[in-house]
């Protein structure tokens, strides 16, 4: 389903002639619901960057939600994952912030929104790979999407769920919405947190029983 179809779709279903803002909110608001709510190779992105000698800082992507896994590439292509700390652990265990002395970072933590922190700091330029989670391009912009082409009944149902709300709707349909958008969202979990985490190395991401 492009998004002509589902704009087709949302007014046809509601029998509503919508303005094009507000049946793009509509489209948006219900892509971040499924977009947080289940984790999709289509919701992961990959960068390379470099670390500089003496510089504990690396910049996020502009597009950085969350991140999945940030590893360090020495002179040998070996790849070492760094841990995840808060701030408060990499400050005391290396306090002097502009020392290079105490080797190969091991640690970072989210420093604001656009940075990490590097503990310890660099002592020597190194190649960095992060992958993370971002809101890919909205079908609103794009036309199509892996949502729309793939589980287009979770896309169409969450927007009918938004636009029913803006219409305050009756509550009987409202509810078959919902049980519709739930239908569509277990199967969608099924494979996005069930099959594709079924080989994940660390335990700490999601995981979703497959049936």
């Amino acid at each position: 389903m492009n998004y002509t179809q589902l704009v087709a779709a949302i007014t046809s279903y509601t029998e509503n002639q919508f303005t094009t803002t507000d049946i793009n909110t509509f489209i948006d608001q219900a892509e971040q619901r499924v977009y947080n709510s289940v984790q999709l190779p289509a919701l992961r992105r990959n960068v390379t960057g470099t670390l500089t000698s003496g510089n504990k800082y690396l910049t996020c992507p502009t597009d950085w939600l969350a991140t999945f896994s940030l590893a360090l590439i020495n002179a040998n292509n070996e790849f070492t994952y760094l841990l995840d700390k808060d701030v408060n652990f990499i400050r005391e265990s290396y306090p002097d912030v502009d020392a290079t002395f105490y080797g190969t970072p091991a640690y970072y933590a989210q420093f604001d929104q656009d940075t990490f922190i590097l503990g310890p700091t660099p002592d020597a330029n190194y190649a960095m790979e992060l992958h993370y989670f971002y809101y890919p391009t909205s079908i609103v912009t794009a036309g199509t999407t892996w949502l729309g082409d793939n589980f287009d009944s979770v896309l169409l149902y969450g927007s009918l769920l938004e636009a029913y709300t803006y219409m305050k709707g009756e509550a009987d349909v409202t509810a078959n919405y919902q049980k519709r958008y739930d239908e569509g969202m277990a199967l969608l979990k099924q494979l996005g947190d069930g099959k594709n985490r079924r080989d994940t190395y660390r335990s700490g991401q999601v995981r979703y029983p497959v049936m």
